[in-house]
């Protein structure tokens, strides 16, 4: 506390000190201890060492300081040493001295964390140059590796994460459930869309359907062939018999027909054979599923490749026709109708699902008879064997369509 500061103004009341007579020690006055402690304390503001304070005679022990400033201006003739210690009047202070204390303690401050921020300095420059020390090594050892070893590192790290994580994962009480629930999912994926993926595959890596003896160089030269009737296109590399019994309006029949090879599919307006005016309709899988038996589940799956101007070629009864391909057109299944239309001449049309792997639209593949001499087609003379079918031929009913009871 400072001097200057005010005080209780509640008197004190000091206990009498009881004196004690030990060997070799003299007791002494009350007011002697009292200035020896004053003096003791007024020490500490020692500024002005040309300053004498000289105690009253009255005190049996003489004490003079030198430099103290607070006891110069205390009246020495106060009979009471409390009062002249609490007496705020006789406390008078140098400003210069308080100066000169608060600028000792600011200097002590300055040099503490002075001391303080060079200590840490110093110890994160030590840090970075074992950090550096540390890198520089590494690199060494870094530019030493090949780069088999540098590969063989990298996989090794890899190797042992993908294990660690895979620990974890089999560890956890949801891993069995999950992987139980992904099979079932991939399962059922795999049997309702396999057709997708098999169809796909067969359309782009299946090996040729064709005989070599039914690679035509000339198919002018000579119009005589075996009695078996048999569809021909070389563009895709097809040779299939044709099925002559399917009734139009059995989807089961049209399906078990396709199974042997492409079906006839006779209607009212489109039921000629070939030599007839008229058109003549066949119609082939483009894809099954894996489960069907038959050995002709995918032979259409390359049908959409022919273009305008391929050839197709029919024996039937000895003779070999041959259509020149005209046109395309995709049409819904109920789209009956777009196989009757009006003709003059022989025609011949291939039928089949798209796209590969579903049964939502039909491909129509057109064609004209261009041998033999089409003016010498005769009448059509074959009687439908239905003449009610709504829906062109279809693949098999799917796996989820089985299973509910839903046919195409």
């Amino acid at each position: 506390m400072r001097p200057d500061e005010n005080r209780p103004t509640t008197p004190v009341v000091v206990p009498p000190r009881q004196s004690t007579d030990d060997v070799g020690v003299r007791s002494h006055n009350p007011d002697e201890a009292a200035n020896v402690v004053r003096g003791q304390i007024e020490n500490i503001y020692q500024q002005d060492p040309t300053t004498t304070v000289t105690v009253p005679a009255t005190t049996t022990l003489n004490v003079q300081t030198e430099g103290n400033i607070q006891y110069a201006h205390q009246d020495a003739d106060v009979a009471s040493p409390y009062e002249r210690t609490h007496d705020e009047t006789k406390h008078q202070i140098d400003a210069s001295a308080w100066q000169k204390y608060h600028s000792a303690w600011q200097s002590y401050y300055q040099q503490y964390y002075e001391r303080y921020y060079v200590s840490q300095v110093h110890e994160a420059k030590k840090s970075l140059e074992a950090d550096f020390v540390h890198d520089d090594a590494k690199d060494m050892k870094d530019a030493t590796l090949s780069t088999d070893e540098a590969m063989y590192d990298l996989r090794s790290k890899l190797r042992q994460k993908i294990h660690a994580r895979a620990t974890k994962v089999r560890k956890s009480r949801h891993f069995l459930p999950l992987v139980s629930a992904l099979t079932v999912m991939l399962i059922f994926a795999f049997l309702q869309y396999n057709r997708v993926l098999f169809a796909a595959v067969e359309a782009y890596v299946a090996p040729s359907t064709m005989s070599n003896t039914a690679l035509i160089v000339d198919p002018t030269a000579s119009n005589a062939v075996g009695p078996d009737p048999v569809l021909i296109v070389p563009r895709i590399s097809v040779e299939v018999p044709i099925i002559w019994n399917a009734n139009a309006a059995d989807q089961n029949s049209l399906n078990a027909a396709m199974d042997k090879g492409v079906a006839w599919f006779n209607i009212n307006g489109a039921s000629a054979k070939p030599g007839e005016v008229g058109n003549f309709v066949l119609s082939g899988h483009s894809s099954n599923d894996w489960l069907d038996q038959g050995d002709y589940k995918f032979i259409f799956a390359r049908l959409d490749q022919l273009v305008e101007g391929d050839t197709v070629y029919v024996n039937y009864n000895g003779t070999r026709y041959t259509y020149q391909i005209t046109r395309k057109q995709v049409v819904k299944p109920t789209d009956v109708s777009a196989l009757t239309q009006p003709t003059t001449k022989p025609t011949i049309t291939l039928l089949t699902c798209t796209p590969l792997g579903t049964a939502l639209n039909r491909l129509l593949v057109f064609g004209e008879q261009t041998s033999p001499d089409p003016a010498k087609a005769s009448t059509t003379t074959t009687t439908s064997t239905s003449a009610s079918a709504a829906k062109m031929p279809s693949n098999s009913s799917t796996f989820f369509e089985r299973l509910f009871g839903i046919n195409n």
